[in-house]
């Protein structure tokens, strides 16, 4: 469980989160939605330790990051698989030296161990056979599949993902959906997927977090988003059918 309370952050006197309350509970995924520049971002980045706020709490399980130590810190790392936007594999190593990298820096394992734990972890995410080949040479559903093996390698407790979406096709990111889902009740973790696809809410959106100018606006689940009542979450949900609307007269 990631809990964050009073969390609070300004970047030249404009507050960007305000007073913040979440929780993010274990084995379900957790997701945080809102619109460019409501917050979101800096939330999850205060999350994950790369922006400090200027007051709050962040508990990992009871253990608030900002009040650790380097040591500490080190090993809640360890804890922590990591999916960024643009899935942020190494060009230069293969699939497989690209999954086997956080075994080679975190783990003391033997080789042979840590490899046979990185071919698992391609497999469990159906690449196994994509071990030998570079980023460049498999498609961008593949990269976000080789970034996830890559994040479960060490078996964390924690899972952050910034929007594991973007740049795929519906199709694609249903998989991708689909798979964070999957492993999330498969290893028991607490999982926060950052994003703006509502295909994702819809699809696997357990514990939803709707940030709103820097304040927690609301937050449920994906079968009482439709029925919330919440006029500024409505009006995020639906914006997209309103335009498409907008433009039928001028079609016509």
């Amino acid at each position: 469980m990631i809990q964050i309370s009073d969390l609070t952050k300004s970047f030249e006197g404009r507050t960007v989160l305000d007073r913040v309350e979440a929780t993010f509970e274990t084995g379900i995924t957790n997701l945080i939605i809102g619109r460019s520049g409501s917050g979101k971002t800096v939330m999850m980045k205060s999350i994950i330790g790369l922006i400090r706020p200027d007051r709050g709490e962040i508990l990992y399980d009871g253990r608030n990051i900002l009040a650790m130590g380097k040591n500490e810190l080190k090993s809640l790392r360890r804890e922590t698989g990591m999916l960024f936007q643009g899935s942020a594999l190494f060009d230069s190593m293969t699939v497989l030296e690209n999954v086997m990298f956080p075994l080679d820096m975190f783990s003391r394992e033997a080789a042979r161990d840590r490899r046979r734990r990185a071919l698992f972890c391609l497999e469990r995410v159906n690449l196994a056979d994509a071990g030998d080949l570079y980023p460049s040479e498999i498609s961008g559903g593949m990269m976000k599949r080789a970034a996830i093996a890559r994040a479960i390698a060490l078996q964390p407790k924690y899972l952050l993902c910034d929007e594991p979406n973007s740049g795929l096709d519906p199709k694609t990111a249903l998989v991708i959906d689909e798979l964070i889902h999957g492993i999330t009740q498969e290893y028991h973790m607490t999982t926060i997927v950052n994003t703006h696809d509502m295909n994702s809410v819809m699809n696997i959106g357990e514990n939803i977090i709707f940030i709103r100018e820097g304040v927690r606006e609301w937050q449920g689940s994906k079968e009482q988003i439709l029925s919330s009542g919440n006029a500024a979450l409505n009006d995020f949900i639906f914006a997209s059918d309103r335009l498409r609307n907008a433009r039928k007269p001028e079609e016509q």
